[in-house]
């Protein structure tokens, strides 16, 4: 067990080969930790995670201080509203990150759950169950909360996490991971569960991914930049988390009301995240009624609305700007949308399978044919039907936290909660047993 009681603070910058062996000391480090985890008992997981959410909830305070420092140095760096409110935290956003660790232990524990088996004819026993990936590395932009919530739910499933940050967070992230690994050791466990990689060097993603052999898993979590670089570089596999250009489409028998509501939602709720909308598709059946209403609503809540050439029409230009080829492919993580006509249910399919990025397509609809049709042929890893995008998420789906939302199809695909960080393997019961002659 790993006994030190060292601060994990981000290693002193280095360059070349040092950061190199910064990055896989703490990946071996992260080997043995995952060991003794794999063998853990769900009660002392589960502990450990109770510990974490109180040393959470009783050291709010040097939290929220490192945080206001990150914002202080991101707003002197003049990074957007929607990277600001991805960075800040508050006492709220705190709480809600320690209820997510107490999610995750009242979840079912993966470990050695069984997935299959049974007795073959010759008498062998065969037995398919869950197991640890063993190390998995989180590479993330400005988003503390997902320090915890990788924390969390890498303990549960019995991984150890290797965190790489981004500067912008780097006070924050340091908090928390003390905090983490105090409660850690406190427990029994490892405090080498969690630990914070360099990030001051874009070099120290270049290790992570590509050491090979001493980590399991690699997940980027970030802008269209950061998961293409991680995806085309590493040797380590990766599940990639793709950016979220969303859509809802208003149908031609839409509750009107329900819509606007719902639209509304999924842009403004928190336009900084991945399930925002960025793009509204109106049916030309309601559009005359709807267009003006949805853009007046919009103005009102500050939001810029990029249309198309009917959309200009209907809204009579006021608060709308004409919209580009490139908006229907923007994830604008910011109080913009794109909106446009389509003339039918087969249009609107269209339009998401031509710029939607995989992520979550919503219809609003009281035609169950129509619900029933999209949902069927709309390719993403959420699908929803007369509710907001915003409930694309992990802890929405009853998951604690989510290690990020795979737009992928193999291994996992949406929100990646526990079961999505075990891999399995077979055991195989014999009794003197021997395979015959082919």
């Amino acid at each position: 067990m790993t006994t030190a009681t060292e601060t994990p603070k981000s290693p002193s910058p280095a360059t070349g080969d040092e950061l190199r062996e910064q990055v896989r000391a703490a990946a071996g480090r992260a080997r043995v930790a995952a060991v003794e985890l794999a063998l853990a008992t769900r009660r002392h997981k589960d502990d450990a995670l109770h510990a974490m959410a109180d040393a959470l909830r009783s050291r709010v305070a040097e939290v929220l201080a490192a945080n206001e420092e990150d914002l202080a140095t991101g707003r002197a760096a003049g990074l957007s509203d929607a990277l600001l409110d991805r960075l800040a935290l508050t006492e709220k956003r705190v709480a809600g990150v320690a209820d997510g660790l107490l999610t995750v232990a009242d979840l079912a524990d993966p470990v050695s759950e069984v997935l299959r088996g049974g007795v073959l004819s010759n008498g062998l026993e065969l037995r398919q169950v869950r197991v640890p990936l063993g190390v998995v590395g989180i590479v993330y932009e400005a988003r503390p909360n997902v320090t915890v919530d990788a924390a969390g739910l890498a303990l549960k499933s019995g991984n150890a996490v290797l965190l790489r940050g981004s500067s912008s967070a780097e006070r924050s992230n340091e908090a928390l991971v003390a905090v983490l690994r105090d409660a850690l050791a406190a427990s029994g466990l490892p405090r080498d569960t969690v630990q914070l990689l360099p990030c001051h060097d874009r070099a120290s993603v270049r290790h992570l991914i590509t050491a090979r052999g001493l980590v399991d898993l690699v997940i980027p979590r970030g802008g269209a930049g950061l998961i293409a670089a991680v995806v085309e570089q590493a040797t380590v596999p990766t599940i990639e988390t793709g950016v979220g250009n969303c859509h809802v489409y208003v149908d031609a028998a839409a509750d009107l009301d329900q819509a606007l509501r719902i639209v509304l939602n999924s842009k403004t709720r928190r336009p900084s995240v991945c399930n925002a909308a960025e793009t509204l598709l109106v049916h030309a059946d309601v559009a005359e009624e709807f267009v003006p209403r949805v853009v007046g609503e919009f103005r009102t809540a500050g939001v810029t609305v990029h249309g198309d050439e009917r959309v200009l029409a209907l809204a009579g230009g006021a608060g709308v700007v004409p919209a580009t080829e490139a908006d229907w492919d923007t994830e604008y993580l910011s109080l913009d949308i794109a909106v446009g006509v389509v003339d039918s249910l087969d249009e609107a399919i269209g339009h998401i399978a031509a710029h939607g990025s995989g992520h979550t397509e919503a219809i609003v609809t009281s035609d169950v044919r129509a619900a029933r049709q999209f949902t069927a042929r709309v390719d993403a890893a959420a699908v929803v039907v007369n509710a907001s995008t915003a409930f694309t998420d992990g802890g929405e789906f009853g998951m604690g936290a989510e290690i990020g939302i795979s737009t992928q199809k193999l291994h996992a695909r949406g929100p990646m909660g526990l079961a999505e960080l075990t891999s399995s393997k077979w055991v195989v019961w014999g009794d003197g047993h021997i395979r015959a002659e082919s």
